[in-house]
């Protein structure tokens, strides 16, 4: 009997590794002959899968390049690989009062939109699984309406059969609040070390977790992770799922990269072998680790999709989305990654306007900041930077329900201080460490943010 050259194209290209096609699809008695004769176990990897991605490892920017590892024979087709929705940092609430004082844009109906955008396929059942990686709320005292309104999809993705797991943030205070009103038998809060084991497509996943270890982690990750039991569950597809900053994690402006000696941040040779991929949160900016600082490849990739909308200036160059990973099922090994895509999100602009005398004569104040935002996308978030050389005859008009007045309804826009230009900048004040180092501002302004 003949195989096709099409056949043995479809398969080639399929599992990128070369495949003897009779051994497959020969039937008796020639595929007795064949079983008699020794076959290998594994092959080698001919190809490798490029991913047209930013991958962010240690400030830099580089192509995804994933190799096929090598894959087993099957006396049939080998099952397809799961393909795992990953969003986190959703920061749902910001901006968000239920009973405002003031009608304007609230920034919150953007992490809302984006939020629903991000879980389409989901909803679509383009995916066999959801993983939200923590930082579900912009902070741990919430409504609990709010929390109704953010579980409404995922209960709608799980009644259609798609299972979710959500790792609590720090945001949260490692716990989701009014945790009843996310109950869900398809729903499954990582809300202590544990590994939640479930069946997709009749492949065996064990998702291993635990919340975020905000004192610490460096110390307790090796004992977090033991305790998950993780090593206990059979499966062919392990992922480690967490909400921490890991070694080489690069957010800011200014490239600010996480350091393993940092207590806060888990050193990469600390990750275990045995897992397909680690998913995380806390990091804003989407990248993918796949070595530590010194180079040494890490036993499996770090995932982070970034958070869905802009939280900070910070983030004002940086693009936002989520991901979907392919990964092949492999009991060995924990599985393999087999391509990744990061599908971006529509962020509004940020955007510094700087006001100094020289920007305007005495008199036509108002006049200045209106031909300024006229000039800006409608729909910018604006921040009108004073400083320090400013007159105070000119200050004293500028409230922000003034400012808002002037912009189109379609901006934010807010007044801060700022230092003279040119001048140089003023000593920094040390910052008194609080009981939560972890719980930052969404508008911190420093070397960047972790969620």
């Amino acid at each position: 009997m003949t195989i096709c050259r099409s056949t043995r194209r479809f398969v080639g290209l399929q599992f990128g590794a070369i495949w003897d096609p009779a051994s497959c699809f020969l039937r008796s008695p020639a595929k007795q002959a064949l079983r008699s004769q020794p076959i290998p176990q594994m092959v080698e990897p001919t190809a490798c899968h490029s991913v047209q991605n930013p991958v962010f490892a240690r400030g830099e920017s580089m192509t995804a390049a994933i190799p096929v590892l090598p894959i087993r024979y099957y006396d049939r087709m080998p099952p397809r690989a799961i393909r795992v929705l990953l969003l986190a940092d959703t920061h749902l609430g910001i901006d968000l009062p239920e009973r405002p004082r003031i009608v304007r844009r609230r920034r919150g109906d953007d992490f809302f939109a984006n939020y629903g955008r991000a879980l389409r396929p989901a909803l679509a059942g383009e995916v066999d699984l959801v993983v939200h990686g923590g930082d579900v709320f912009f902070r741990s005292r919430v409504s609990p309406q709010l929390v109704m309104r953010a579980f409404e999809p995922l209960k709608r993705i799980a009644d259609a059969g798609v299972p979710v797991v959500v790792v609590p943030g720090n945001h949260e205070r490692s716990a989701i609040p009014y945790p009843l009103l996310a109950a869900h038998p398809r729903i499954h809060i990582i809300d202590r070390p544990r590994t939640v084991t479930l069946i997709l497509e009749g492949i065996h996943v064990a998702l291993a977790g635990f919340p975020c270890e905000r004192r610490d982690v460096r110390s307790s990750f090796a004992d977090l992770v033991e305790r998950t039991g993780w090593g206990n569950a059979p499966a062919d597809i392990r992922l480690l799922c967490l909400h921490q900053s890991v070694e080489g994690a690069t957010v800011g402006p200014v490239d600010y990269v996480f350091r393993g000696g940092d207590p806060d941040v888990i050193s990469g040779n600390a990750i275990p072998p045995g897992f397909a991929a680690v998913l995380a949160g806390h990091i804003h900016r989407h990248q993918v680790l796949t070595s530590d600082l010194s180079r040494r490849a890490l036993a499996a990739p770090v995932f982070y999709p970034g958070s869905i909308e802009r939280t900070s200036t910070a983030e004002r160059d940086e693009d936002k989305g989520y991901l979907i990973i392919e990964i092949d099922p492999d009991p060995a090994t924990g599985g393999h990654v087999r391509s990744w895509t990061f599908h971006r999100l529509p962020a509004r602009p940020m955007i510094d306007v700087e006001l100094g005398p020289d920007d305007w004569s005495a008199g036509i104040v108002e006049e200045h900041i209106r031909r300024h935002l006229a000039a800006l996308p409608q729909d910018a978030i604006v921040r009108l930077r004073l400083t320090d050389d400013l007159p105070a005859l000119m200050r004293f008009p500028l409230t922000a329900k003034r400012v808002r007045a002037l912009a189109p309804s379609t901006m934010n826009v807010e007044v801060t201080e700022s230092r003279a230009r040119g001048s140089a900048s003023p000593p920094r004040t040390p910052m008194r460490r609080t009981s939560l180092p972890d719980q930052r501002s969404l508008n911190w302004n420093g070397p960047g943010v972790a969620g």
